[in-house]
């Protein structure tokens, strides 16, 4: 199944010349490890960023600190903030971005287990801007059933977005 997701992310991004760029937190560069696995990846794959501290994401992708002390990593807005760092940081057109609770700790009642939020950021050809969208999503299994699920959503999601935005 994620082999048919990445042959329809590879043929859309070479069809537009376009490229995308990643930052994960709580899959540690799934995304990144599926994508370069394909042959040809080079073509349309032009960087990831692994972001698993605060401190990381600050650094790398330019969260704002007080936006991590606000909402905390696991949130839609740095999710966002991590995407639009990605793609800025980036000679990409297209971004995504995973920050999550993978288990089995590190959950809490109101960030459980399996909790893990999304961003996607490209660029607007026609009003020059920087677009961004995010999504919460609640997954169950394990810690590597958590990384799978959110690594094939956060690529699904993708797709959906570059059809729209070529």
């Amino acid at each position: 199944m994620i082999d048919e997701v990445l042959d329809v992310l590879a043929e859309f991004c070479i069809n537009s010349s376009s490229q995308i760029t990643c930052a994960e937190s709580c899959t540690g560069g799934l995304v990144a490890k599926l994508i370069t696995d394909r042959q040809g990846s080079s073509q349309w794959f032009e960087r990831g960023f692994v972001t698993y501290s605060n401190l990381a994401k600050e650094e790398m992708l330019g969260v704002d600190k007080h936006l991590l002390a606000e909402f905390g990593a696991v949130s839609e807005a740095v999710a966002e903030a991590m995407a639009m760092g990605a793609l800025r940081h980036s000679h990409a057109q297209f971004s995504l971005s995973i920050t999550g609770i993978a288990g089995p700790g590190g959950g809490s009642e109101s960030k459980p287990v399996g909790l893990v939020c999304f961003g996607w950021a490209y660029y607007d050809k026609k009003n020059a801007q920087i677009l961004a969208q995010t999504s919460e999503q609640h997954f169950s299994g394990d810690r590597e059933r958590v990384r799978n699920q959110s690594a094939f959503f956060a690529l699904q999601q993708l797709i959906k977005i570059i059809k729209i935005n070529p």
